[in-house]
């Protein structure tokens, strides 16, 4: 009879924890749903995707917000080349392959907006 007994708690556990499990992950694969960043590249762009996009005065390329927010999304920061320190303005280079050419965004990811400095192919 005691093992009936835990038996049911078991179940009656588990099936709580697979409806909480089903209904997160539901939230986390909708297209509204839950976005996880760990890691500090993924939390950068996510920052950045947030806020209004500038374009600065010496960015005299086509003004292609489509491959701007390409770059936020899918893009890798250069954590080396970039520079996290700076006040008010931090500078990030963000790497991106573009029609198989490596292209370079430089950014400025201020408190309110993002301003664009520059789009580059890589050297």
């Amino acid at each position: 009879m005691a093992f009936l007994r835990r038996l049911g708690w078991y179940l009656v556990g588990l099936s709580i924890g697979i409806v909480f499990l089903v209904f997160f992950l539901k939230k986390k694969s909708g297209e509204n749903g839950i976005e996880f960043c760990y890691f500090p590249n993924c939390r950068v762009l996510k920052d950045m995707r947030s806020k209004p996009i500038v374009f600065s005065e010496e960015f005299n390329q086509e003004k292609d917000t489509l491959l701007i927010k390409s770059f936020l999304t899918d893009g890798d920061i250069d954590f080396g080349k970039s520079d996290t320190k700076s006040k008010p303005c931090k500078t990030y280079h963000i790497s991106q392959s573009v029609d198989g050419k490596e292209m370079i965004l430089t950014a400025k990811n201020c408190e309110n907006q993002i301003t664009v400095v520059d789009v580059q192919p890589e050297n």
